[in-house]
């Protein structure tokens, strides 16, 4: 099937691809990914086969009017890796960046490593970790030794991508750098930026240096780091990118950028149910480049870039440091109040989590739960768990109203409504539930 419509494109899922070829590429190709990382890949990936099948636990609303219409929802599964959840995952995770985030200009630069490098990393994964601390010991040496009486000290955030625009396996690093620092009179001062030519050549010595500690006894590696510096002759390569001029516009370029998927579904182009098409932009060029790979070779594309479970993505050194983000924003505060005499506006409080009905009604304009009959909101009715079973049933919490309930009459009236609005009994299950009610 070819994608060349919005409705067509919109068919094409990377859930469904998964579907199809899952089970063939666990029988033939686990063998391929770091044995540390099986674990968390099956349980990303099978997470995301289940999310929103109500075989696997629902909460179903009834409306309390009429009794005629009901919707089930299945539970969503809440992993990074599935496409529908991976977005409400960032959205979440970038509305709790602007608090944190300090309102100055940031820098963003992305530190890459060369191609000879990108193996070690691949089956190593534990080493991407000391990629982010050693984009930070870079940043921080600069500025710690450019005043050492002064001891300034900048608020770093790092993002590591494994991913290529062609989800080759490309590990770098994007750091979001603070355009001041705080000295150790915790006075906020304006500093200028570091020099190219620093950043290149002190960025290929750490990472060269963290290749020497881990790998320095096997064979071939002096040579290959000799080889690095004389391929090399002016660092590796890292590229300044845009400037933010304030918090806001940092906290949208988190989201916007740093916190991408590998692939967008919007750039899947083609699938026949063997294979897959997809396009990106060639960095070489910024020409569209299209690509067509087997199923199976485009899962593994994409599962390589699972992180091991718990492991943080995103870290955080300097200013923004749990320990002293607060102060650092006080401090802001006061520095831009005292250039100005204007307070500076008070930036918003992280938006609450939306629910899936909210998502919904700011996305199409329309409550899901809105009964079509008499347009009542329906109310929540059952919470079924595969596991636990049900963990909220209305209609026995109201039923044992019904028992307390003083006068027969009451009772017999309570117990009526109970019936009544149910829709069905209780155990009857999602089996006879329409797809037409099904929200997934």
């Amino acid at each position: 099937m070819e994608a060349n419509g919005r409705e067509q494109i919109e068919t094409i899922k990377i859930k469904q691809i998964f579907a199809d070829h899952w089970e063939e590429f666990k029988k033939t190709n686990l063998q391929k990914i770091p044995k540390d990382l099986v674990e968390s890949v099956i349980e990303s990936v099978e997470k995301m086969l289940k999310c929103g099948d109500p075989r696997y636990g629902y909460a179903k609303y009834i409306c309390p009017e009429c009794g005629k219409h009901q919707r089930v929802v299945g539970f969503s599964c809440k992993s990074r890796f599935c496409n529908r959840c991976g977005k409400i995952y960032i959205d979440n995770w970038v509305n709790k960046q602007v608090e944190r985030i300090i309102d100055v200009g940031h820098r963003h630069t992305v530190f890459s490593i060369p191609q000879e490098l990108r193996g070690k990393f691949y089956w190593h994964r534990e080493l991407l970790k000391d990629l982010s601390d050693g984009v930070a010991e870079v940043i921080q040496y600069w500025y710690r030794n450019k005043s050492k009486k002064m001891g300034y000290e900048v608020g770093i955030i790092t993002t590591i991508h494994t991913f290529g625009r062609n989800l080759g396996f490309n590990p770098h690093v994007h750091a979001l750098v603070t355009e001041g620092a705080i000295d150790k009179f915790k006075n906020w001062k304006d500093v200028g930026y570091i020099p190219y030519n620093y950043l290149r050549k002190s960025w290929q010595k750490v990472m060269l240096g963290i290749i020497q500690k881990r790998f320095g006894r096997e064979p071939g590696i002096k040579k290959l780091i000799n080889e690095l510096y004389r391929r090399y002759p002016k660092g590796f390569y890292v590229h300044a990118k845009n400037r933010m001029r304030d918090a806001k516009g940092a906290a949208e370029y988190i989201g916007r950028y740093l916190a991408r998927p590998a692939i967008a579904e919007s750039r899947i182009i083609g699938y026949d149910g063997e294979k897959v098409k997809f396009w990106y932009i060639d960095h070489r060029d910024e020409q569209r480049k299209e690509e067509e790979l087997h199923a199976l070779e485009f899962i593994g594309k994409l599962i390589m870039h699972i992180p091991k479970k718990h492991f943080k993505m995103v870290r955080r050194y300097g200013i923004y440091r749990r320990d002293l983000n607060k102060l650092a924003q006080k401090i802001v505060g006061l520095y831009k109040y005292l250039k100005t005499r204007i307070k500076s506006k008070l930036k918003p409080a992280a938006a609450k989590k939306q629910t899936w009905k909210e998502r919904l009604i700011q996305s199409f304009g329309k409550n899901p739960l809105k009964c079509p009959s008499c347009k009542c909101e329906m109310e929540l009715w059952v919470i079924w768990h595969p596991r636990y079973g049900y963990i909220y049933d209305a209609i026995a919490d109201m039923k044992k109203e019904c028992v307390v309930e003083d006068g027969g009459q009451n009772r017999r009236n309570m117990g009526r409504r109970c019936n009544s609005i149910s829709g069905r009994p209780r155990g009857q299950g999602t089996s006879q539930v329409s797809l037409s009610e099904l929200w997934v």
